[in-house]
């Protein structure tokens, strides 16, 4: 049975004219040639192009780190997920068996390469402009949420509440590591003075474990 990507398109705002762009894009290399790698490479570097041009254009007094460190929380991983959940990306995707045994429609990582497979095919359907429309709708919340104080990542601030309050800075140590080497899960504590208990975090990555158990502690510390 033929899939139906009219919901889709609608989301998107963008209704494809060569429809074999879009089935590609959310072909992953499970389900056999061709996929999407090729398009979430063209993806990728289309983002980073347009979110520099639209930083650039909407933030006229800022330096280059802090461009720079906009750019990189507007196409990090987690907010691509968000993205491709806010538009029920993961039910359109064509996976292989054993991706589809383990719940491959909710991994992070396919999800977010898919987001970028998608602006591949939207910009080779289409035009760059088309595609920075498309992405401008799509982002419209994480760039309107853009500050230099919620730029910085919980691990970032943590430290700087730490030194401020002259405390020792917040340590980490892993616990476990869970999962196959493809996919593996790790799970941190992070110890606070000030917290009479540690906080505990889990991610697919030691880095974003850290940061969820940081995360954790920010908010018992009352620490916007």
């Amino acid at each position: 049975m033929k899939q139906d990507y009219t919901r889709l398109c609608q989301i998107l705002g963008y209704r494809f004219k060569q429809e074999h762009y879009l089935i590609t894009a959310l072909r992953h290399r499970s389900a056999g040639t061709p996929n999407n790698e090729r398009l979430e490479f063209l993806g990728d570097a289309l983002l980073s192009c347009i979110m520099a041009e639209v930083l650039f254009e909407r933030f006229p007094e800022a330096r280059e780190g802090e461009l720079t460190r906009f750019r990189a929380n507007l196409v990090k991983r987690d907010t691509l997920v968000k993205i491709a959940q806010q538009i029920e990306l993961g039910k359109y995707l064509q996976l292989g068996g054993g991706e589809l045994k383990t719940g491959g429609e909710q991994r992070a990582s396919i999800l977010a390469d898919a987001v970028e497979a998608l602006l591949g095919a939207i910009y080779l359907d289409s035009s760059i402009k088309t595609c920075q429309s498309v992405i401008l709708q799509l982002w419209q919340k994480p760039l309107n949420n853009l500050s230099p104080r919620r730029i910085k990542d919980p691990k970032t601030r943590l430290q700087e509440y730490s030194q401020a309050q002259q405390q020792p800075l917040p340590a980490y140590r892993v616990l476990a590591i869970n999962g196959t080497p493809h996919a593996q899960q790790f799970e941190v504590e992070c110890i606070v003075s000030g917290l009479a208990q540690p906080t505990y975090g889990s991610g697919e990555s030691r880095r974003r474990a850290e940061q969820s158990a940081a995360a954790k502690a920010l908010r018992i510390l009352n620490v916007e």
